[in-house]
């Protein structure tokens, strides 16, 4: 039996909000990862994660009691929640078409619980989910589900936080002028916790959530330690405004490289794909900006991998021409199924449909059209060539300063 992976109605929207955040999937444990703890221990479950889902793959950028950091979308269960409002619940995995074959529930771990509230931001948007799973059947009483949406709540503002903070690294010179807009997004959010361990001391003992109480005063340090990271790059006025931190929201070709070696190359393992990241050593130690790199590549990348068949080849190369204008250029070259002029000159246009990978991978149809908002928007131009059965190559060139 078929089964067609879900897609919310705003989808691009929602992956466009997603970027907007400039998250780097590697880097967000260290400030979720008490919270995810305190999922699990909430809901009596052994697992907790909090999963971001772009156009090709989740990621679980924080876990507890599941060591995981990413799949694909389409053998996720929290692409379902974030099509929904309020909550998604599974009793028996293994006993609902959707996820009885899924790898998660016939192997190792041997999934049959699951209970997903979707991380909304204040838009409406749902950039993805709080889960929590489990071996075994579970019951989740409703005051329970209203603390867990109070942890998916305070998981979201973290992220709006997250995202002022990258903002302002895009944006020192601005400092001073955003500086009382920060302070409001960064105070008023934490306060939220406050809330919760009121509710967890007020119920803590009727719930028999003694460990829960544990966690508060971890959750309260991770909220300070956010405060001091907001409060020194706020410190940062006080410098003159062209004297921002070295490297400061950079990377140079080599940093580059490893992240999208660490973030990538276990989609390319798990397809048996050879893949490869080239940087040029003549301009390897050139600065450049973060802002939207590694939304622009991973889509390319996975695009890549989704259509290259096994025991095929996906190489990206890094470099960065310099003329009258430096230029840095992403090569993504893959060695799969390949397209016709039409469906080039169709992705060109931003009007694309979507199609299954080699590998029988769902496609959902942003993800080129993504690449190719982003790319405009940082005033960069995108070249593709491609012959159908000999593979694709795409070009991005974006300027720097």
């Amino acid at each position: 039996m078929t089964i067609t992976p879900p897609v919310p109605e705003n989808e691009m929207q929602r992956v466009i909000e997603l970027s907007e955040f400039d998250l780097d999937y590697s880097s967000l444990d260290e400030q979720f990862k008490e919270l995810t703890k305190l999922a699990a221990k909430v809901a009596g479950t052994d697992i907790s994660l909090i999963n971001l889902i772009d156009s090709f793959t989740q990621w679980s950028v924080s876990n507890y009691g599941l060591d995981i950091q990413q799949m694909p979308r389409e053998d996720s269960v929290c692409q379902y929640t974030i099509v929904t409002e309020n909550f998604f619940e599974v009793k028996d995995l293994s006993a609902d078409a959707r996820f009885r074959d899924k790898f998660y529930v016939k192997d190792d771990p041997n999934l049959r619980y699951y209970f997903g509230v979707p991380l909304q931001a204040d838009n409406g948007i749902q950039l993805g989910a709080l889960c929590v799973l489990d071996t075994v059947g579970k019951e989740i009483s409703p005051e329970k589900v209203e603390m867990l949406k109070i942890i998916a709540d305070e998981i979201v503002n973290r992220l709006m936080i997250t995202r002022v903070i990258n903002g302002l690294k895009n944006r020192v010179k601005e400092a001073r002028e955003t500086q009382k807009k920060v302070a409001h997004d960064i105070r008023g959010p934490l306060s939220g916790i406050v809330g919760l361990a009121q509710i967890i001391s007020e119920q803590g003992n009727e719930n028999k959530l003694e460990e829960v109480l544990q966690l508060v005063s971890m959750i309260q340090k991770g909220g300070h330690s956010l405060l001091e990271l907001a409060d020194e790059i706020l410190s940062s006025e006080k410098k003159k405004e062209n004297a921002a931190e070295p490297g400061l929201n950079e990377y140079n070709l080599l940093t580059f490289k490893e992240k999208i070696e660490k973030l990538f190359a276990p989609q390319a393992v798990n397809k048996k794909i050879l893949f490869s990241v080239l940087a040029d050593a003549k301009t390897d130690d050139i600065p450049f900006s973060k802002n939207k790199l590694l939304q622009i590549t991973g889509n390319l990348i996975s695009n890549a991998i989704k259509f290259t068949p096994l025991n095929g080849c996906v190489t990206v190369a890094l470099s960065i021409q310099i003329t009258k204008v430096k230029h840095l250029v992403i090569k993504v070259k893959d060695s799969g199924s390949g397209m016709d002029a039409a469906t080039v000159h169709e992705i060109q246009k931003g009007e694309a449909e979507s199609s299954d990978g080699t590998g029988g991978e769902k496609g959902y149809g942003f993800g080129l059209k993504l690449v190719k908002h982003l790319v405009h928007k940082l005033n960069g131009s995108i070249t593709i060539e491609s012959e159908q059965e000999k593979g694709s190559s795409f070009e991005i060139r974006l300027p720097i300063s």
